[in-house]
């Protein structure tokens, strides 16, 4: 600018300009401010939180009751709730499951803990398999060891909840309340109608008479084989549920069997005539039978603590010693790549256990396996990584949950050692491709018709375009029949069998955990800890610790990833599905089904 320029006079700025010039000077001036403001309010929340959740610890009041309330789905391990901090009054809006370790964990303090005096089981219903519930049941029959008192009640009982409200030594519900109890019923949804209905060519491919994962797809109802698989698992399953209500009610087999035949959909008063429950109460008369059981004055205030707030109480026992057991947990349906949601991924398991085998502290290991399977190739892989575990000299034992079927078998059948619950749904050794053909779909429905060029006699088999012919077919079913061969291997070679006796017990079939036993699929019943037990039994260690793989996230992972999209719808549907979650879970797997699977049949949930 030159020195004429400064001298000149200024023009006169217009009314509406000036006017112009202070609004938009305010509007961006207050959203610095608001963005300031933001960005300051977010740093001294996160100070907040950070300090609240370093110092957030919990003291426990003499006298005190630990509460039960297993609404939320139960999860091998859930993440933290970072609400929890906060009170029940935030926790309840921010979407999460209850870990299952940590429900064993306090219900095994609360045992030793001078300030807790009993539990409180208050729940109507429980969104969890057969296997997690028998877990969450005997830990509680081996809590009352400890002479303490359980006392149950709910104004509503479904049979997974009564199930575990059996435990106590008195089962109380409301006087109008209802309780469900009929056994179990294992059904199966077909959707072959609906093929036949939109003109898709669904070609299966598999091997194993009992693999039924596929007859949705080619049949309207079960095949013989697969009415026979599944009539043997509910009856077992039902059994292990009998005979632990009858050994805790002190009722007989027989009685309670005749109980569900009549379909026992009755109230309080009904219920309290067959025993089932002791007597009906509405919930203000709980707080006086706690207080009783307590030994505090009706005057004086009941201290009743949570899940949540106890397990911040609880310290990890400290143990001098470098050595350790790794517990991986193996969750999901089984798939190539990264684990998410409900899905169990190979890059991630293979780096878990590598983890593990590599560290100098780690002396064995227990594989938590909860799966129904899923591909086939990232089953090998993940095999081949707890193969590779052992060559590095670790003991490896396997603990099942719910499930360990098809692939999820396949990944624990080279363990020295197995372990499953009377319930876990097992075995499974079996594989089946799908290949769906949209050709006269497009055709029948749209007007769309097909026509290519191919280099190759077979170039476009597959392409979901056309069916595959007889010779492609064939090709189809030998690979499915090689890798089967492959799969029955793995188990033979793991198990200590031959190849044609794990044939005989294999063909796809399932087997709970009781029966898996009796043929030789798993080494012994029992629970996590009876896994860790052994682990350490075979790796010679009296003194040792257990740690977690993966470990659990800290606030911030777990906040963002369950504020983002994906997580939290998938939260969000596991909430609101309560019970009925399985079916989600059904249409996740088949979207899934890419490739040669080895996948489980069904979901089971015991309502």
């Amino acid at each position: 600018m030159s020195n004429e320029d400064l001298f000149k006079p200024k023009k006169k700025e217009s009314g509406a300009k000036k006017f112009w010039r202070i609004v938009f000077g305010t509007m961006v001036g207050f959203f610095l401010s608001c963005l300031i403001v933001s960005i300051l309010s977010m740093l001294m929340f996160a100070a907040m939180i950070a300090s609240v959740g370093s110092t957030n610890t919990v003291t426990v009041r003499d006298n005190s009751v630990l509460k039960l309330d297993l609404q939320k789905p139960i999860q091998e391990q859930a993440m933290e709730n970072p609400f929890d901090m906060f009170g029940d009054e935030f926790s309840q809006y921010y979407q999460s499951g209850i870990g299952l370790d940590d429900i064993l964990t306090c219900i095994k303090a609360a045992a030793k803990d001078s300030k807790i005096k009993g539990i409180y089981i208050n729940t109507e219903s429980v969104s969890a398999s057969p296997a997690t519930l028998k877990e969450i049941h005997d830990a509680l029959v081996e809590f009352k060891k400890s002479g303490k008192f359980i006392y149950a009640y709910a104004d509503n009982y479904t049979q997974g909840a009564y199930y575990l409200a059996s435990v106590a030594d008195n089962v109380t519900m409301s006087t109008t309340g209802l309780l469900q109890f009929r056994g179990v019923a294992l059904q199966v949804m077909f959707y072959k109608g609906l093929i036949d209905k939109l003109d898709v060519d669904m070609q299966i491919i598999r091997h194993g008479k009992f693999k039924s994962a596929v007859e949705p797809y080619m049949m309207d109802k079960m095949s013989e084989a697969n009415r026979e698989q599944m009539t043997l698992l509910a009856n077992t399953l039902w059994n292990t549920v009998v005979d632990d209500i009858a050994a805790e009610r002190k009722l007989d087999k027989e009685t309670l069997n005749q109980i569900a035949d009549n379909m026992f959909f009755g109230t309080a008063t009904k219920a309290v005539e067959n025993k089932l429950i002791d007597k009906t109460c509405y919930k203000d008369e709980v707080a006086q039978d706690l207080k009783k059981l307590v030994g505090l004055a009706e005057d004086k205030d009941l201290s009743i603590i949570g899940l949540s707030e106890y397990r911040k109480a609880v310290k990890a026992e400290t143990i001098s010693t470098k050595d350790e057991i790794a517990v991986v947990y193996a969750v999901g349906q089984i798939t190539g790549g990264k684990s998410g949601n409900d899905v169990m991924g190979s890059e991630t398991m293979v780096k878990l256990i590598k983890d593990a085998y590599t560290s100098e502290n780690v002396k064995a290991i227990v594989l938590r396996v909860n799966s129904p399977g899923g591909d086939g190739t990232a089953s090998d892989i993940i095999w081949n990584e707890i193969e590779q575990a052992k060559k590095a000299g670790k003991v490896v034992v396997t603990s099942m949950g719910d499930y360990a079927a098809s692939g999820g078998y396949y990944i624990s059948c080279n363990s020295n050692y197995i372990i499953a619950q009377p319930n876990t749904l097992t075995g499974s050794i079996g594989v089946f491709g799908m290949v769906p053909s949209f050709q006269r779909a497009l055709k029948n429905k749209l007007g769309v018709t097909i026509d290519g060029v191919t280099t190759n006699k077979h170039s476009d088999a597959g392409g979901a375009l056309r069916p595959l012919n007889a010779e492609e077919l064939e090709v189809y079913q030998n690979f499915i029949d090689e890798f089967y061969g492959i799969f029955t291997q793995r188990v033979a070679d793991g198990r200590g069998m031959e190849q044609s006796a794990v044939d005989e017990i294999g063909q796809g079939r399932v087997w709970a955990g009781a029966d898996a036993l009796k043929i030789g699929l798993v080494d012994a019943l029992g629970n996590m800890d009876d896994a860790i037990a052994k682990a350490a039994e075979l790796a010679n260690l009296d003194n040792y610790k257990v740690t977690y793989y993966p470990k659990k996230k800290d606030f911030w992972t777990t906040l963002m990833e369950k504020t983002s999209g994906d997580n939290n719808i998938q939260a969000v549907i596991r909430q609101e599905l309560g019970d009925q979650y399985y079916i989600y879970q059904g249409l996740q797997q088949l979207k899934n089904a890419e490739g040669v699977q080895a996948l489980m049949p069904m979901q089971i949930q015991f309502e």
